[in-house]
C-alpha cells in the first residue's frame, strides 16, 4: 500500500495555498492603498481599485520575467565585478518546470488582482 497523498489531494493543497496567498497579498494591497488613499486624499473606491490595478501590473511582469528566464543558470557565486566573468551551466528540467510554475502563479495572481480593480473601481458600471 502506498504512503504517497492521492492527485487530487494535491490538487486540493495546493488550491489551498493559492487561495490564502491571494487573499493574504488582496488584503494588503487594499490596507496599504487605503492608507495611501487616505493620506492623499483620494476615494476608498479609487485608491483601492489603483492598488489593485498597481501592485496586479507588477506582479504580472514579474510573473513575464520569471517565464523568460533562459536555460543557463550561475554556477557557485557570481563574480564580485561588473565585467568578472561568471561560469554558468545549464538548468536541470526540475529548475526549468519550476520556473515556468512560478510565472503560472505570479500571471495568475496578477491577473486577479487585476479583476479585484476592476470589480473595485466604482467609475464604470460592469453591467
Amino acid at each position: 500500500m502506498s504512503t504517497e497523498p492521492s492527485r487530487t489531494a494535491l490538487l486540493a493543497a495546493a488550491a489551498r495555498r493559492f487561495v490564502l496567498l491571494v487573499l493574504a497579498v488582496a488584503t494588503g494591497t487594499a490596507l496599504v492603498s487605503l492608507v495611501l488613499g487616505l493620506l492623499f486624499g483620494a476615494g476608498v473606491s479609487r485608491s483601492v481599485s489603483l492598488g489593485f490595478y498597481g501592485v496586479g501590473s507588477i506582479i504580472l511582469i514579474m510573473g513575464f520575467f520569471a517565464g523568460n528566464r533562459g536555460p543557463a543558470r550561475v554556477k557557485g557565486e557570481p563574480g564580485a565585478g561588473l565585467f568578472r566573468s561568471r561560469p554558468v551551466r545549464w538548468a536541470s528540467g526540475t529548475e526549468q518546470r519550476e520556473s515556468i510554475n512560478l510565472s503560472f502563479v505570479f500571471v495568475a495572481l496578477g491577473a486577479l488582482l487585476i479583476v479585484f480593480g476592476v470589480l473595485a473601481d466604482t467609475r464604470y458600471s460592469l453591467f
